[in-house]
């Protein structure tokens, strides 16, 4: 059985259909990339598998519960979590506390831990070590990715969702912020990232679904999509821009 399932969802806004009828599934491991034009209805898919929007239709399903149109912190028990495009970390708190935010609201499977020695393990994992005291405001937009990573992590996922996890990122931290990524590949978790950053993306991720004017118009590896004839015009032609 996948981890996630995903069948025939839709979302409109306003009369415009952001998704329409996308199907996939995520088996547990796998790291699914999600790409697409701008306005392509990547983020709101996103979205919808977080909780933070319900699908008008379709069923989402995690480890065969449906989880479609529950509210983002119950997703987020159920073992989703996320970061954002726009990077929220909670301004006034410190970087510790952002980090037991997500403990607190997550699966907690490590409950005879102490909170603040999980959250001390995971701001090192990500680079943040002897910043725990630190507002996020005293951080660059890197260390602000890490912190939303960390609190993700401390919600101790089954499914780890990237909303543009490197955008806005000199080339140095890009290899960087790959590097926290393939860390959490090599450990198993399993991911779901948005990026518009096409190369970064097909280097990560062992399949890619492909959106166009909200619908799926490719789902396979990296190799078969960067040479799918249909992607390349999306990217390349006539029907959309990169």
């Amino acid at each position: 059985m996948p981890l996630l399932e995903v069948t025939d969802v839709s979302k409109s806004f306003g009369g415009v259909r952001a998704v329409s009828g996308v199907s996939f599934t995520v088996s547990q491991g796998d790291v699914l990339g999600i790409m697409g034009p701008n306005g392509s209805g990547k983020s709101t898919l996103l979205n919808l598998v977080a909780g933070a929007l319900g699908p008008e239709r379709g069923r989402i399903r995690l480890d065969g519960r449906d989880i479609a149109g529950r509210s983002a912190h119950e997703v987020c028990g159920e073992g989703i979590a996320r970061t954002f495009q726009l990077v929220r970390p909670f301004m006034g708190l410190t970087v510790e506390d952002n980090v037991l935010v997500g403990h607190y609201y997550g699966r907690r499977h490590r409950r005879h831990a102490s909170p603040r020695v999980v959250a001390a393990e995971l701001l090192e994992r990500v680079g943040l070590a002897g910043k725990a005291h630190l507002l996020p405001g005293q951080l660059t937009v890197m260390d602000r990715k890490r912190v939303e990573l960390a609190r993700a992590l401390a919600a101790s996922p089954r499914l780890l969702l990237l909303d543009e996890f490197l955008a806005g990122l000199t080339p140095t931290e890009t290899e960087g912020a790959m590097d926290l990524i393939r860390a959490l590949q090599r450990e198993g978790l399993t991911l779901i990232m948005v990026e518009h950053i096409v190369w970064a993306l097909l280097d990560l991720s062992q399949r890619v679904l492909v959106l166009s004017a909200g619908e799926k118009i490719a789902d396979g590896t990296p190799s078969d999509v960067a040479a799918d004839a249909t992607v390349i015009d999306v990217y390349l032609g006539t029907s959309g821009i990169a």
